[in-house]
């Protein structure tokens, strides 16, 4: 059994990553979804403490208005389980109260799921470089591997997949993560180096790596290339574009705190600002 777990916030990103998760578990029933809905906590803004009542008639419009929506929420997810009660797949879902991030690691940490399929709308500017977006905080912190959606996908389109590296490390637990998802997508697989000016080796060298990481995890029908660009980011959005790729695959090392914010990663930049779906393992 492959358990997926989907936070979900009823935005059209979201209703695009429960389709897709939902035409993965349709093609592989041994696959079980679980919806996890997280209802954040009304924050009190009132204007004052004196005089009596300045901020009671807003705290207490809130909490109307934050009963009234869980109710909402479990509406909708019970009729979301009625529409796939009779699936091939398993299909459940939670609501949490609090903060949304931290009720999404909590709920991973719980259920310990195979995959987290999640959308995202990506984040620019000062909002990628100091708060970054949920999604981005799920990829770099979750222990097990994490799609992100941002357009309508199924997963029978999924022909082409690339998988971006430098190969240097030979991560055993990756490879298996890796091999786990050949057998869920019937596609072509590209294992890809992106040489830059910053970083240039020959083409010898980045291929010779390639062909010795896929000898020692014994990989199959793959196909080894080496792309030229100004940046690791660029170059593999680049790759992905001109071969019409349907999903990227990469690793990224989960740093936090001061070293996130001067190094950053390479992963966390694609999974923002890739138009094609991206799936990431924390090494």
């Amino acid at each position: 059994m492959i358990k997926v777990l989907v936070p979900y916030d009823f935005s059209e990103t979201a209703n695009h990553a429960l389709k897709f998760a939902t035409s993965l578990a349709n093609n592989y029933p041994q696959v079980e979804l679980s919806l996890l809905h997280v209802v954040e906590t009304p924050v009190t803004t009132g204007m004052g403490t004196m005089g009596g009542g300045l901020e009671s008639v807003p705290a207490f419009e809130n909490q109307v208005f934050f009963m009234e929506l869980i109710e909402t929420r479990k509406n909708q997810f019970n009729k979301l389980e009625e529409q796939y009660k009779d699936s091939p797949f398993g299909f459940s879902t939670k609501i949490v109260v609090g903060n949304v991030f931290k009720g999404i690691s909590e709920t991973i940490n719980d259920q310990n799921p195979d995959l987290i399929i999640m959308g995202s709308k990506g984040t620019t500017g000062l909002e990628e470089v100091i708060i970054g977006s949920n999604t981005e905080k799920v990829v770099r912190s979750a222990n097990c591997p994490v799609i992100t959606i941002k357009t309508e996908t199924d997963v029978r389109d999924m022909k082409k997949i690339v998988f971006a590296s430098d190969f240097r490390d030979s991560d055993e637990e990756v490879a298996k993560r890796f091999k786990r998802m050949q057998k869920l997508f019937n596609a072509e697989f590209y294992f890809v180096v992106v040489n830059t000016p910053g970083n240039f080796e020959t083409t010898r060298e980045s291929m010779s790596r390639i062909k010795t990481y896929v000898s020692k995890h014994k990989f199959e029908n793959i196909k080894a290339e080496i792309y030229n660009s100004l940046s690791e980011e660029s170059g593999i959005l680049e790759f992905a574009d001109d071969i019409d790729a349907d999903l990227i695959a990469m690793t990224t090392h989960g740093r936090t705190g001061l070293i996130h914010l001067i190094t950053g990663s390479i992963a966390e930049d694609v999974v923002n600002h890739s138009k094609r779906p991206v799936w990431t393992y924390k090494r």
